[in-house]
């Protein structure tokens, strides 16, 4: 685990394309200093990586982007959710927060301690959440500015069996959950997803995880900006909890490959 790496990184698509592939989960590097205020044996965090990220989803959306006719851009995260869930509401909005999984996480996936309640989480947001946000945002402006619209899918996977953390995990847990948002998942979006990802397994909507990610600068105001959530059931593509990725990957990156051309 090392400091070294990059908070993210932003690759370049062509120059006429609206989308971008948002990863934000897969990664597993932890900064040494972020390390230090973290609470497990390293035998722990370790177990906690392999049921807390979205393994090779990275790999799956760089394979879709070099199968796709015209090439998506990727904003990918380097580093682990542990460090900050960028995804997450920042403030009293988000609602994990009554697991101890805001954008900082106090709690692990079992619902253990990963932090001390004590913790001041504004070092860890203004290191890390907030740069990643406002890069987040001038990715979407700038497809805005060069082809007058964005359409964000966000790349996720998630787990056969419900983690104790999860809110609503009793629902269905179908191979390929779509995400959507009322307000930037407009219905020709997700009809289109659904097809794309039909000859993948089942598609289902919502559950067990619901919504997407827009820059909170456009969330809700802009209509140009249209998002999708991709959620992949894991044993569908690797071996459960944190092993390696299986003969299903190749599919499930020509079915995004197909989502992105479709809405290129």
């Amino acid at each position: 685990m090392t400091s070294a790496v990059p908070s993210f990184e932003l690759l370049a698509g062509a120059a006429g394309s609206p989308v971008i592939l948002h990863v934000p989960h897969s990664a597993r590097e932890i900064p040494a200093e972020v390390r230090a205020g973290i609470v497990l044996g390293d035998a722990e965090l370790e177990r906690e990586l392999d049921h807390i990220t979205d393994s090779h989803t990275a790999r799956i959306a760089e394979e879709a982007a070099g199968l796709a006719g015209v090439r998506p851009w990727r904003f990918v995260n380097r580093l682990s959710r542990l460090v900050v869930d960028p995804e997450r509401f920042p403030d009293e909005r988000e609602e994990m927060r009554a697991v101890g999984m805001g954008a900082v996480y106090t709690r692990t996936t079992h619902r253990e301690v990963l932090r001390d309640d004590d913790l001041d989480p504004e070092p860890l947001v203004e290191r890390y959440f907030r740069p990643y946000a406002r890069a987040m945002t001038e990715a979407v402006r700038e497809r805005l500015a060069a082809v007058g619209r964005a359409v964000v899918v966000d790349v996720h996977s998630y787990p056969a069996e419900p983690l104790p953390y999860e809110l609503h995990g009793a629902g269905p847990r179908p191979p390929v959950c779509l995400g959507t948002d009322s307000f930037h998942t407009p219905p020709e979006l997700l009809a289109t997803a659904r097809e794309a990802f039909s000859k993948a397994g089942e598609t289902g909507l919502d559950s067990p995880f619901a919504g997407t990610y827009v820059p909170l600068e456009y969330y809700g105001r802009e209509p140009r900006v249209s998002a999708l959530m991709v959620e992949i059931r894991r044993d569908t593509y690797m071996s459960e909890p944190g092993g390696p990725a299986g003969a299903g990957l190749p599919r499930l990156a020509s079915a995004l490959a197909a989502l992105v051309d479709a809405v290129s």
